[in-house]
């Protein structure tokens, strides 16, 4: 009964369950780990001064350009089942390490301002590598059609760390002090380091070669420090899922931006804006989780993964029309809780689906220059964009982006199209195989 309930609920087949719990935990630690410290992050924000903000974005940027090529090494070199665990591991130490440098600070009576402009700049890329990671792990050890059934129960299990982490963060900033959650923030992820490894032994017993030959391979991926920026250049597939992340970026940072003047403009005092926006993560995280669990695995069946991938800049482009027309604070305040929670809820497991399509290498080079230089340079372009054009107004600027959300619509559902292609051709090929 347990089983059928399990399958016909959560679409979980009876022998995924053990892997499916493993990866939900996996994804669980990760999230927790990076939210228990991301308002670490933002106070040090505050403390550089919020006029060096453009600037930590911009240095995040020309970082992650530099950190990209060093990544596409270690995975050029090393086997996926060595380096995975260990880039962990390598940044629980770089935790740990701020730990101690805060403790000396503070200990010896040193202003940390630069200590904590580092670890703005290090925790900006931290989420984004941890992230991209598992998620081209995650497209490496489960097929297809279960990507379509698993990936959104799976990034429950991030939205219930998102949820938890920072919670935890909150009721022991003050007990204990901020620098003592980065040890706790150091064991989450240490953790996920074990569910890797449990993955990787259930991946080893399974006989589905194709499988096998990725994320269990003894063999490094091989090609260039440098094949994630090309193969983005020479493929018009990769090309456009870049042009996704510039744009949801983009929007992402001005509503983000827009969000802060409406916030400093209606509300007064810190922790009355603390509360609103605690009200507004904790609203996100509840309809994130229900979408995750409860339909996201729907949505791709029903709508096909173009449609399901179009619901955000969808959403985003009503809304941003509407805030053209009322600029206030409770039109911005739903416009950031749905982008955010439809966002995770369809976008994300949607968008890592459209990696399950192409080669391992691109899985991981390809997918991790995406997800942080581009990523980060459409951070860039939206936060100087707003910056410029800030006497412009919020009506104005949020009219100026509707055309962006429809030509995201657009590349979406053409990515749909070219996903389903190269899914039959990869059927077509694997049953050729068997008949050879």
């Amino acid at each position: 009964m347990a089983t059928h309930l399990l399958k016909r609920v959560l679409g979980i087949e009876k022998q995924e369950f053990f892997a499916v719990a493993w990866s939900f935990a996996y994804f669980f630690c990760i999230l927790s780990s990076y939210y228990m410290i991301r308002p670490v992050r933002e106070a040090m924000g505050v403390e550089s001064g919020t006029d060096t903000v453009p600037l930590l974005f911009s240095t995040t940027f020309v970082v992650m350009l530099l950190v990209a090529p060093v990544f596409g090494w270690v995975a050029s070199r090393f086997p996926r089942r060595q380096f995975l665990p260990w880039i962990y591991v390598f940044f629980a130490l770089n935790i740990v390490l701020f730990y101690v440098a805060f403790t000396v600070a503070e200990l010896r009576g040193i202003h940390f301002v630069w200590i904590g402009r580092v670890f703005f700049v290090w925790i900006s890329i931290f989420n984004l590598f941890v992230v991209s990671v598992f998620w081209s792990f995650m497209a490496d050890i489960w097929s297809k059609e279960q990507g379509r059934r698993l990936f959104g129960l799976i990034s429950a299990g991030g939205s219930i760390g998102a949820t938890l982490g920072p919670l935890l963060t909150a009721q022991l900033a003050e007990p204990i002090g901020f620098r003592n959650l980065l040890p706790i923030s150091a064991a989450l992820l240490l953790i996920s380091v074990v569910c890797i490894g449990q993955l990787r032994r259930w991946l080893e017993t399974r006989q589905d070669r194709e499988v096998i030959s990725t994320a269990a391979s003894p063999k490094p991926l091989g090609g260039s420090a440098f094949a994630g920026m090309s193969h983005v250049l020479s493929s018009r597939y990769l090309l456009m899922i870049s042009i996704v992340s510039l744009i949801a970026s983009l929007l992402g940072t001005a509503l983000y931006m827009f969000m802060n003047e409406l916030v400093a403009n209606t509300i007064e005092g810190v922790d009355s804006r603390t509360k609103l926006f605690g009200y507004l993560d904790s609203a996100t995280g509840f309809m994130t989780m229900l979408l995750q669990f409860f339909v996201t695995r729907h949505a791709v069946g029903k709508l096909g993964l173009g449609w399901t991938l179009a619901l955000m800049p969808l959403v985003s482009l009503f809304g941003f029309a509407l805030l053209a027309v009322h600029p206030v604070l409770v039109v911005g305040a739903v416009l950031q809780a749905l982008r955010r929670a439809v966002g995770f809820g369809f976008s994300k497991p949607g968008s890592d689906m459209l990696y399950s399509v192409v080669t391992p290498e691109e899985k991981y080079k390809a997918k991790n220059f995406i997800d942080t230089a581009v990523y980060r340079g459409g951070d860039i372009v939206g936060i100087w964009t707003v910056q410029f054009l800030r006497g412009l107004g919020i009506s104005t600027l949020a009219l100026l982006l509707v055309p962006f959300a429809l030509l995201w619509v657009l590349i979406v559902l053409w990515l749909g199209r070219e996903y389903r292609k190269r899914d039959h051709s990869g059927k077509l090929k694997s049953r050729e195989a068997s008949h050879a």
